[in-house]
Protein backbone atom coordinates (compact mmCIF):
# COMPACT_ATOMS: atom_id res chain seq x y z
CA UNK A 1 0.00 0.00 0.00
CA UNK A 2 2.76 2.59 0.75
CA UNK A 3 5.00 1.44 -1.86
CA UNK A 4 8.28 0.95 0.38
CA UNK A 5 9.89 -1.82 0.84
CA UNK A 6 10.36 -3.54 4.73
CA UNK A 7 14.65 -2.35 4.71
CA UNK A 8 12.92 1.40 4.50
CA UNK A 9 10.29 0.90 7.15
CA UNK A 10 11.97 -1.34 9.53
CA UNK A 11 15.60 -0.06 9.38
CA UNK A 12 17.52 1.39 12.37
CA UNK A 13 20.42 3.13 12.29
CA UNK A 14 23.75 2.20 13.37
CA UNK A 15 25.45 5.11 13.97
CA UNK A 16 27.21 5.29 17.23
CA UNK A 17 27.71 9.30 17.96
CA UNK A 18 28.01 9.27 21.93
CA UNK A 19 31.60 9.99 21.57
CA UNK A 20 30.98 13.04 19.03
CA UNK A 21 28.19 14.27 21.83
CA UNK A 22 30.98 14.32 24.36
CA UNK A 23 33.67 15.93 23.08
CA UNK A 24 31.24 18.63 21.26
CA UNK A 25 29.53 19.17 25.11
CA UNK A 26 33.61 19.61 26.60
CA UNK A 27 34.37 22.04 23.97
CA UNK A 28 30.76 24.18 24.72
CA UNK A 29 31.71 24.14 28.29
CA UNK A 30 35.03 25.36 27.97
CA UNK A 31 34.44 27.71 24.92
CA UNK A 32 30.62 28.42 25.31
CA UNK A 33 30.89 31.67 22.81
CA UNK A 34 32.05 29.70 19.66
CA UNK A 35 30.23 28.31 17.22
CA UNK A 36 30.29 25.39 15.15
CA UNK A 37 33.47 25.83 12.73
CA UNK A 38 35.68 26.95 15.75
CA UNK A 39 34.57 23.55 17.81
CA UNK A 40 34.89 21.72 14.35
CA UNK A 41 38.71 23.71 14.03
CA UNK A 42 39.50 22.33 17.60
CA UNK A 43 38.16 18.73 17.01
CA UNK A 44 40.73 18.78 13.81
CA UNK A 45 43.50 19.78 15.62
CA UNK A 46 43.26 17.54 18.43
CA UNK A 47 43.33 14.67 16.07
CA UNK A 48 39.74 13.55 15.23
CA UNK A 49 38.97 12.92 11.58
CA UNK A 50 35.32 13.31 11.28
CA UNK A 51 33.70 14.52 8.55
CA UNK A 52 32.14 18.01 9.10
CA UNK A 53 28.68 16.72 8.17
CA UNK A 54 28.85 14.47 10.84
CA UNK A 55 29.61 16.76 13.48
CA UNK A 56 27.24 19.45 12.33
CA UNK A 57 24.74 16.88 12.13
CA UNK A 58 25.61 16.01 16.27
CA UNK A 59 26.07 19.74 16.86
CA UNK A 60 22.26 20.60 15.97
CA UNK A 61 20.32 17.26 17.67
CA UNK A 62 21.69 18.02 20.85
CA UNK A 63 21.20 21.99 20.52
CA UNK A 64 23.86 23.58 20.62
CA UNK A 65 23.79 26.34 18.11
CA UNK A 66 24.19 29.88 18.90
CA UNK A 67 21.26 31.97 18.69
CA UNK A 68 22.15 34.91 16.35
CA UNK A 69 20.84 38.20 16.52
CA UNK A 70 18.89 39.29 13.05
CA UNK A 71 19.29 42.81 12.85
CA UNK A 72 16.42 45.08 12.90
CA UNK A 73 15.89 46.55 9.40
CA UNK A 74 14.65 50.48 9.33
CA UNK A 75 12.34 51.23 6.70
CA UNK A 76 13.78 54.00 4.11
CA UNK A 77 14.42 57.20 6.15
CA UNK A 78 13.95 60.33 3.77
CA UNK A 79 16.27 63.14 3.81
CA UNK A 80 14.25 66.47 5.13
CA UNK A 81 15.86 70.05 4.97
CA UNK A 82 16.88 71.57 8.53
CA UNK A 83 14.80 74.34 8.66
CA UNK A 84 13.59 77.10 12.13
CA UNK A 85 10.29 76.63 12.92
CA UNK A 86 7.82 79.93 12.75
CA UNK A 87 7.72 79.87 16.77
CA UNK A 88 8.21 78.07 19.75
CA UNK A 89 7.15 74.29 20.31
CA UNK A 90 6.63 73.26 17.17
CA UNK A 91 9.69 70.92 16.74
CA UNK A 92 11.52 69.81 19.33
CA UNK A 93 14.97 67.90 18.78
CA UNK A 94 16.22 65.20 21.46
CA UNK A 95 19.64 62.92 21.53
CA UNK A 96 21.58 61.13 24.16
CA UNK A 97 24.54 61.37 25.47
CA UNK A 98 26.98 59.27 27.61
CA UNK A 99 29.76 59.79 30.02
CA UNK A 100 31.18 57.97 32.66
CA UNK A 101 31.40 58.44 36.49
CA UNK A 102 34.55 58.27 38.64
CA UNK A 103 33.83 55.22 39.57
CA UNK A 104 33.51 54.05 36.22
CA UNK A 105 29.86 53.61 35.90
CA UNK A 106 28.00 54.65 33.10
CA UNK A 107 25.54 57.89 32.81
CA UNK A 108 23.45 58.73 29.84
CA UNK A 109 22.19 62.30 29.59
CA UNK A 110 18.69 63.16 27.51
CA UNK A 111 18.60 66.06 25.75
CA UNK A 112 15.34 67.57 24.42
CA UNK A 113 15.71 71.60 22.97
CA UNK A 114 13.40 73.84 20.81
CA UNK A 115 14.50 74.37 17.61
CA UNK A 116 12.93 77.57 17.24
CA UNK A 117 15.32 79.44 19.90
CA UNK A 118 17.52 76.30 20.92
CA UNK A 119 16.57 76.52 24.43
CA UNK A 120 17.52 73.74 26.23
CA UNK A 121 14.25 72.76 27.30
CA UNK A 122 15.19 69.41 30.03
CA UNK A 123 18.07 67.37 30.60
CA UNK A 124 17.35 63.54 31.98
CA UNK A 125 20.36 62.03 33.71
CA UNK A 126 20.30 58.15 34.94
CA UNK A 127 22.25 55.51 34.61
CA UNK A 128 20.05 53.69 32.41
CA UNK A 129 16.73 55.69 30.04
CA UNK A 130 14.66 52.88 28.65
CA UNK A 131 12.01 54.13 25.76
CA UNK A 132 9.36 54.71 29.11
CA UNK A 133 11.76 57.17 30.62
CA UNK A 134 11.45 58.87 27.32
CA UNK A 135 8.17 59.03 26.91
CA UNK A 136 7.72 60.31 30.86
CA UNK A 137 10.30 63.57 30.24
CA UNK A 138 7.83 63.89 27.22
CA UNK A 139 4.28 63.99 28.80
CA UNK A 140 6.71 66.25 31.46
CA UNK A 141 6.98 68.72 28.99
CA UNK A 142 3.98 68.72 27.15
CA UNK A 143 1.99 69.42 30.37
CA UNK A 144 4.35 72.11 31.06
CA UNK A 145 4.74 73.69 27.75
CA UNK A 146 2.71 72.53 24.80
CA UNK A 147 2.29 69.41 22.39
CA UNK A 148 5.10 70.13 19.49
CA UNK A 149 3.75 68.95 15.98
CA UNK A 150 7.36 67.30 15.33
CA UNK A 151 10.02 65.73 17.02
CA UNK A 152 13.26 64.84 15.16
CA UNK A 153 15.77 62.30 16.38
CA UNK A 154 18.26 59.73 15.37
CA UNK A 155 17.09 55.95 14.90
CA UNK A 156 18.68 54.61 18.53
CA UNK A 157 16.25 51.62 19.98
CA UNK A 158 15.02 53.80 22.43
CA UNK A 159 13.32 56.25 20.05
CA UNK A 160 12.11 53.20 17.90
CA UNK A 161 10.57 50.86 20.08
CA UNK A 162 6.87 50.20 19.32
CA UNK A 163 5.37 51.95 22.79
CA UNK A 164 7.11 55.48 21.08
CA UNK A 165 5.52 54.71 18.22
CA UNK A 166 1.70 54.45 19.59
CA UNK A 167 2.62 57.80 22.15
CA UNK A 168 3.16 59.82 19.49
CA UNK A 169 0.56 58.38 17.60
CA UNK A 170 -1.87 59.01 20.61
CA UNK A 171 -0.78 62.52 20.87
CA UNK A 172 -0.41 63.32 17.18
CA UNK A 173 3.01 64.39 16.80
CA UNK A 174 5.30 63.34 13.79
CA UNK A 175 8.19 61.72 14.82
CA UNK A 176 11.18 62.67 12.07
CA UNK A 177 13.72 60.54 11.88
CA UNK A 178 17.03 61.35 10.57
CA UNK A 179 18.81 59.00 8.06
CA UNK A 180 21.58 56.17 9.81
CA UNK A 181 24.98 57.83 10.25
CA UNK A 182 24.08 61.72 9.48
CA UNK A 183 24.12 63.52 12.60
CA UNK A 184 24.08 67.21 11.04
CA UNK A 185 20.71 66.01 10.04
CA UNK A 186 20.22 67.02 13.95
CA UNK A 187 22.25 69.44 13.92
CA UNK A 188 20.66 72.00 16.53
CA UNK A 189 20.59 69.67 19.55
CA UNK A 190 23.98 67.96 18.06
CA UNK A 191 25.78 71.69 18.26
CA UNK A 192 24.29 71.92 21.97
CA UNK A 193 25.47 68.61 23.11
CA UNK A 194 29.07 69.95 22.10
CA UNK A 195 28.59 72.73 24.40
CA UNK A 196 26.75 70.89 27.02
CA UNK A 197 29.84 68.38 27.01
CA UNK A 198 32.60 71.07 27.24
CA UNK A 199 30.69 72.89 29.93
CA UNK A 200 29.55 70.33 32.31
CA UNK A 201 30.69 66.78 31.34
CA UNK A 202 34.04 67.48 30.42
CA UNK A 203 34.82 70.30 32.71
CA UNK A 204 33.88 68.32 35.90
CA UNK A 205 34.94 64.84 37.57
CA UNK A 206 31.53 63.39 39.15
CA UNK A 207 31.18 60.66 41.73
CA UNK A 208 27.45 60.41 41.99
CA UNK A 209 24.47 61.31 39.81
CA UNK A 210 23.32 64.01 42.00
CA UNK A 211 26.94 65.98 41.29
CA UNK A 212 25.77 65.66 37.84
CA UNK A 213 22.05 66.74 38.01
CA UNK A 214 23.05 69.32 39.85
CA UNK A 215 25.61 71.12 37.76
CA UNK A 216 23.45 69.99 34.93
CA UNK A 217 20.97 72.27 36.17
CA UNK A 218 22.71 75.46 36.82
CA UNK A 219 24.27 75.36 33.35
CA UNK A 220 20.94 74.86 31.62
CA UNK A 221 19.84 77.98 33.47
CA UNK A 222 22.88 80.22 32.54
CA UNK A 223 22.93 78.69 28.74
CA UNK A 224 18.77 79.56 28.34
CA UNK A 225 18.63 82.84 30.31
CA UNK A 226 22.55 84.45 29.74
CA UNK A 227 24.88 82.85 27.37
CA UNK A 228 24.89 84.56 24.48
CA UNK A 229 24.02 82.29 21.30
CA UNK A 230 25.64 83.05 17.92
CA UNK A 231 22.82 82.06 15.90
CA UNK A 232 20.24 84.15 17.65
CA UNK A 233 22.35 87.32 16.65
CA UNK A 234 24.00 87.18 20.22
CA UNK A 235 21.10 86.40 22.40
CA UNK A 236 20.26 83.90 24.98
CA UNK A 237 17.65 81.99 24.00
CA UNK A 238 14.52 83.05 26.39
CA UNK A 239 15.81 86.58 25.36
CA UNK A 240 15.61 86.02 21.65
CA UNK A 241 12.08 83.95 22.05
CA UNK A 242 10.21 86.88 23.99
CA UNK A 243 11.75 88.98 21.75
CA UNK A 244 10.11 87.50 18.73
CA UNK A 245 6.72 86.77 20.22
CA UNK A 246 6.81 90.74 21.01
CA UNK A 247 7.14 91.44 17.19
CA UNK A 248 10.14 92.64 17.22
CA UNK A 249 13.32 91.69 15.11
CA UNK A 250 15.67 90.32 17.94
CA UNK A 251 18.71 89.56 15.65
CA UNK A 252 19.06 92.84 13.24
CA UNK A 253 21.90 94.53 13.93
CA UNK A 254 23.38 92.25 16.71
CA UNK A 255 26.47 90.41 16.82
CA UNK A 256 28.19 88.60 19.75
CA UNK A 257 30.39 91.20 19.58
CA UNK A 258 28.82 94.17 19.98
CA UNK A 259 26.53 93.17 22.28
CA UNK A 260 27.58 94.83 25.78
CA UNK A 261 26.66 93.45 29.48
CA UNK A 262 25.29 96.79 29.88
CA UNK A 263 23.09 96.18 27.07
CA UNK A 264 22.09 92.75 28.18
CA UNK A 265 21.15 93.93 31.77
CA UNK A 266 18.17 96.02 30.03
CA UNK A 267 16.12 93.21 29.35
CA UNK A 268 13.88 91.37 31.18
CA UNK A 269 14.60 88.24 32.44
CA UNK A 270 12.14 86.82 34.73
Amino acid sequence: MLDLSRSVVYHKSQKNDTEVETELLRLADQHPHEGFWKAWGRLRLEGRDWNHKRVHRVYKAIGLPLRRKAKKRLPARPKESLVVPAAPDMTWSMDFMEDRLENGRKVRCLNVLDDFNREALHVEIDHSLKSSRVIWVLNMLIRRRKVPECIRMDNGPEYIAHMMRDWSKGHGITFQYIQPGKPTQNAYVERYNGSFRRGVLDAFIFTDLNQVRSQAANWIEDYNTHRPHDSLGGLPPKIYARQALLGASPQEGLTTKRISKRKLSTFNLS
